[in-house]
């Protein structure tokens, strides 16, 4: 068996007032989650625990995101979270603080069988 991705989403999460970099994290993986419903698991014939989560987040300050909260969103599947420098932190106009923005990126992903596919041959004579 093989891991085989078949699904990858985005997301963006802002803390605007608050300068929490768990909470803009936690709101990226939900911006990504929520643009769709994943029903892979019911199509490939999987149970939905079977689904391997790989997350990505990227903040300014990686050691200020608590991975364990990050991972509590999923809804199911079996998650790791990994957090890496990157996202933007926006001074405010006033310099009284900033605005945090945590991006996010979602690997869906099983493991199955690969198999290999061949081109449709074309029929003689046609």
């Amino acid at each position: 068996m093989a891991i085989t991705r078949v699904a990858m989403e985005l997301g963006m999460g802002t803390s605007l007032r608050a300068e929490d970099y768990t909470k803009a994290a936690v709101r990226a993986l939900k911006d990504a989650l929520w643009h769709n419903s994943l029903s892979m698991a019911d199509a490939f014939g999987f149970p939905r625990d079977a689904m391997i989560v790989d997350i990505e987040i990227a903040v300014q300050k990686p050691d200020a995101v608590d991975a364990d909260a990050v991972k509590a969103v999923l809804p199911y599947g079996n998650g790791a979270v990994k957090v890496v420098k990157g996202g933007l932190d926006v001074p405010k106009p006033d310099g009284a603080g900033k605005t945090i923005i945590a991006n996010a990126a979602v690997l869906v992903s099983f493991d199955m069988e690969r198999r290999q596919v061949t081109a449709i041959q074309p029929e003689a004579g046609r």
